[in-house]
């Protein structure tokens, strides 16, 4: 009896599982048709069951693909080649070439590129738009007229951030992002991407099964894949059967190399893969749009911490008023104005900094408060008097030390720190008030000042205008501060291209040779006996010309149509320009040092001064000697001056002064002379070295 009773109950029991379970299929797939209740609600599992299979495995239900995705699937056709044709591009324009006449083309095909990708998945350009791309465009163009490799690093992260946060803003409301919410967002979209490589392996396949007219394109890709290996190993196999064949193949491919080649595809490869996953992860539209409002922390907490930085900020504040402005700049005995401005504005720049981060940081996460704001407000006051002293400092320090790279960054940054806090403050009142724009506008603007300003040239134009004979007396009314002209030739020597309209005529006029440019390895340059070798150059206005002329050798070295650039250009040009005034031809001609003794020597080294400048010297051990020198007698020319060349401007009334030191018989000798140019340039009178190792050895006019 109990058995019958229950056996309808298991089944009554059975009936009502199928039917919740046919019910709740329902439910989810309504929600498969519905993008936003699915978004809401957690994802299902459900199991299948039968009075024969009563459990069954748990199956999830995939989250479905958006419009933008769909669309991206559907238009394979364009995304696969046009992306595979923009890393070709990318190869061509960026191969060796970071800074040449081809980055403005590739930057400008990267936007072309983004609008034809926006334009299938059919999402319009935003408004605000343009700003992105003229500024992308104008620091590209930037990276083509410099030759200053800082700038170009910061071009092209500034490029970088631009794109990306353009990106965004096409894809997603950004109106109310703030400049954590960016970062975040920009970091997920460059990393979260990574999880979307397969995508252009299963585009293509599902692409390929819907439109199998589409596939003849893939036929042709492998076609090309297969056939290069074959091509090779055919041209290995001809260029061995005929010498004339081969040639002809050694001119085409003697620039062209495994690693280049390698080069080349990790390049196509990675761009490519790069490309196709961001825009894949875009579609996606897994960042959310919504910004949540943090702002929950008790505000007395603020109140208390920034108000405390805020007293200790008003009395620093009131010292740097009183006796910095007010004081006439009136320094302690014991210090001198580079002292006192070296050990101060870096300390001032970073407590700056600190202030901006913490400010930001109180909006940001506590509550709003009427005192809080009158506490931010006073600690963004003083921050102004910080930032005033910093510059001051620097100015001080330039006055003393005159100009460098990192100088006039610093008094950028400043620039910038104080209007970025100038938006702060407005934001503290106006809770609208765009802060992120007006950030990312003001530091896109004023880098754009600093990029095309070409601090190198300011440099070398600055510091070698106040190269001032030694004995200068300092005028009260000068901007410098210092009675010691300017003198680090190192630093001059390691500017770039940029400098080269002052450093080139500079050079010039101080007797250089700068047609030795052209010359691989030539005397200038390369010697061996080059003192730059050993640091002589670096208290001497002699030696630093060459190693910047070396250094513009080697930028220059691969200068052609494609890598061209502005900035080289420009001292290419004026290498040309002041190579003209340098004759090719012998300056002493007839000028030699004779060795009129019976004397062996077993090392002779001399330098030569013109105008008491160092312009070289040669060593030479006894084969040197043996094999060019005459080793006894007055049948020829120990020393040829023939050799140095300088400035044709510089040749009348020109002074040569020649040392000589030589070691006979274990012992050390050195004899000097004095040669002057007539109003012609020439110098006809010769030496004769004459005496001998017990009397001494001396130079004599002939």
């Amino acid at each position: 009896m109990s058995e019958l009773n229950e056996t309808p109950k298991n089944q009554m029991e059975q009936e009502n599982v199928t039917g919740a379970q046919a019910a709740f299929v329902a439910k989810a797939a309504g929600a498969v048709n519905e993008q936003n209740a699915w978004d809401s609600a957690p994802q299902p599992k459900f199991s299948t069951v039968s009075p024969n299979n009563p459990v069954s495995a748990s199956v999830p239900l995939r989250k479905p693909d958006t419009e933008q995705t769909k669309r991206m699937k559907e238009n394979f056709e364009f995304f696969g080649p046009a992306t595979l044709l923009y890393a070709l591009f990318y190869a061509f324009c960026m191969y060796h070439n970071g800074s040449g006449v081809t980055f403005p083309f590739f930057i400008a095909g990267s936007l072309l590129f983004l609008c034809f990708s926006l334009s299938k998945l059919e999402i319009s350009l935003k408004k605000g738009s343009a700003f992105y791309m003229i500024s992308m465009m104008l620091l590209a163009v930037s990276t083509f007229c410099t030759d200053d490799w800082r700038i170009i690093a910061f071009n092209k992260t500034g490029i970088f951030l631009l794109m990306m946060s353009l990106l965004l803003k096409q894809y997603f409301d950004t109106s109310q992002w703030k400049l954590g919410k960016y970062f975040l967002a920009i970091c997920q979209l460059v990393f979260a991407s990574l999880g979307e490589l397969g995508r252009p392996f299963t585009d293509a396949s599902a692409h390929s099964k819907n439109r199998k007219k589409s596939t003849k394109i893939w036929y042709v890709v492998l076609g090309v894949v297969i056939a290069v290996p074959l091509m090779m190993i055919v041209l290995l196999l001809l260029t061995s059967a005929d010498v004339v064949f081969r040639n002809m193949a050694d001119k085409v491919f003697e620039n062209i190399s495994i690693g280049n080649i390698f080069n080349i595809l990790v390049r196509i490869t990675f761009i490519y893969f790069f490309s196709y996953i961001l825009t894949a992860y875009l579609c996606k539209h897994t960042i959310r749009e919504e910004v949540k409002d943090k702002r929950k922390g008790e505000p007395i907490l603020a109140i208390t911490v920034t108000g405390m930085l805020s007293v200790l900020y008003l009395l620093f504040s009131g010292v740097q008023i009183v006796y910095l402005f007010l004081g006439q700049l009136k320094l302690p005995e014991e210090y001198t104005y580079a002292e006192y401005a070296r050990e101060g504005f870096f300390q001032l720049l970073a407590v700056s900094i600190l202030n901006l981060i913490i400010v930001l940081f109180v909006m940001s996460f506590f509550r709003e408060s009427k005192v809080l704001k009158a506490v931010l407000t006073v600690m963004s006051f003083c921050t102004f008097i910080m930032i005033a002293s910093s510059a001051l400092r620097m100015v001080m320090y330039i006055q003393s030390y005159f100009l460098s790279f990192l100088r006039i960054l610093v008094l950028w940054s400043l620039a910038v720190l104080a209007i970025l806090f100038l938006g702060v403050v407005i934001n503290i009142f106006k809770e609208s008030f765009p802060l992120f724009r007006y950030s990312m506008v003001t530091v896109t603007i004023l880098y754009l000042v600093l990029a095309f300003s070409h601090p190198d040239y300011i440099i070398a134009r600055v510091n070698v205008g106040n190269m001032r004979e030694e004995g200068w007396e300092h005028n009260k009314g000068d901007f410098y501060r210092t009675s010691t002209p300017y003198q680090d030739y190192r630093y001059l020597a390691g500017l770039n291209a940029d400098a080269a309209p002052v450093l080139i005529p500079y050079l010039a006029k101080q007797g250089y040779d700068v047609s030795l440019i052209y010359e691989e390895g030539s005397w200038g340059l390369e010697g061996s006996t080059n003192p730059m070798r050993t640091g002589y150059y670096r208290d001497r206005v002699s030696w630093f010309g060459y190693d910047y002329l070396r250094k513009l050798q080697r930028s220059t070295k691969n200068f052609s149509l494609r890598t061209f650039n502005v900035s080289r250009y420009m001292a290419m040009k004026q290498v040309d320009k002041y190579s003209e005034l340098v004759q090719t031809v012998e300056y002493f001609p007839g000028v030699a040092i004779h060795n009129d003794i019976d004397a062996l020597f077993t090392r002779i080294s001399y330098g030569i001064y013109i105008d008491d400048r160092y312009m070289g010297s040669e060593d030479f051990h006894e084969d040197d000697i043996d094999a060019y020198f005459i080793e006894t007698g007055d049948n020829g020319g120990m020393i040829d001056l023939s050799i140095f060349r300088v400035v044709e401007a510089e040749m009348p009334g020109m002074r040569v002064h020649i040392t000589v030191k030589y070691i006979y018989d274990g012992e050390t000798y050195e004899s000097d002379i004095n040669l002057t140019a007539d109003e012609n340039g020439n110098f006809p009178t010769t030496c004769a070295l004459r005496g001998d190792h017990e009397t001494g050895f001396e130079l004599v006019k002939e």
